[in-house]
């Protein structure tokens, strides 16, 4: 049964396997969640500026492909909050899932002298995919997407201190930002999922405005995509540097 609070909308009853703390149809009757849903704004639209640059520029096709898969985690999760329907959250959790193996190549190809596909890590990125995609379709196990979504968080950390330790660390201020605020993003998220009742209940004796502040999971959408953004940064301006001073073929 749905929580007081929550509203009858267009799209219906939620058909989703997750649900979250904001308030079904409470500020919209066409939005289920109407501050998850516009906050994914932030993986839209920067990313759709750095695709622009990024081709512009003419650099190498896999930070293009960065920047578009980030783009479409932002439609996806938009499709998923405005409407709450199973279909939606496929589109929302898979291609996190995406993004996440091309942000790991991008990261493990920033030292090759030659822009050339590493096809054995290419395979394996291809074939995590597929099978967390297959897996969870049939599992629908909200946890299960998250241990593998967050095992490649885990690897791109590994990867980013690394580099921002002893390879370029005037890159750590960078490094350290896109970290930080990915973490504080994650921190809302749990607060968001611990404590929704009070949350509700606080929201309740508050101006709607003020009460938006308390939206935790779309603070979760504001500091992720930026911490995504400044990460391909990361990455982009760790290839830049490497093939600016790499050694000079005679």
């Amino acid at each position: 049964m749905a929580p007081a609070a929550d509203r009858e909308g267009y799209w219906g009853p939620p058909t989703s396997t997750l649900e979250w703390c904001e308030e079904n149809y409470a500020v919209s009757y066409y939005i289920a969640e109407f501050w998850n849903t516009v906050s994914n704004l932030i993986f839209i639209l920067p990313p759709v500026y750095g695709a622009i640059q990024t081709y512009k520029d003419g650099l190498e096709k896999r930070y293009l492909a960065a920047y578009l898969c980030l783009t479409a985690v932002g439609l996806g999760s938009w499709c998923f909050h405005m409407t709450l329907k199973y279909e939606m959250q496929l589109l929302d959790e898979l291609p996190m899932i995406y993004s996440c193996c091309v942000f790991v190549y991008c990261l493990y190809e920033c030292f090759k002298y030659k822009n050339t596909v590493n096809y054995p890590l290419l395979f394996l990125l291809i074939t995590y995919s597929f099978v967390v995609s297959i897996v969870y379709v049939n599992l629908k196990e909200p946890v299960f997407h998250q241990i593998m979504y967050g095992t490649l968080v885990s690897i791109i950390v590994l990867r980013s201190v690394y580099i921002v330790l002893w390879v370029y660390p005037w890159l750590r201020g960078l490094g350290y930002t896109s970290l930080t605020v990915f973490l504080m993003g994650f921190f809302l998220w749990n607060v968001d999922n611990i404590f929704c009742d009070k949350l509700r209940a606080l929201r309740e004796k508050m101006p709607p405005v003020v009460g938006a502040v308390t939206q935790f999971h779309a603070w979760w959408h504001i500091l992720t995509g930026l911490g995504s953004y400044l990460h391909i940064l990361l990455s982009l301006y760790t290839r830049t540097l490497f093939l600016k001073h790499r050694p000079k073929v005679k």
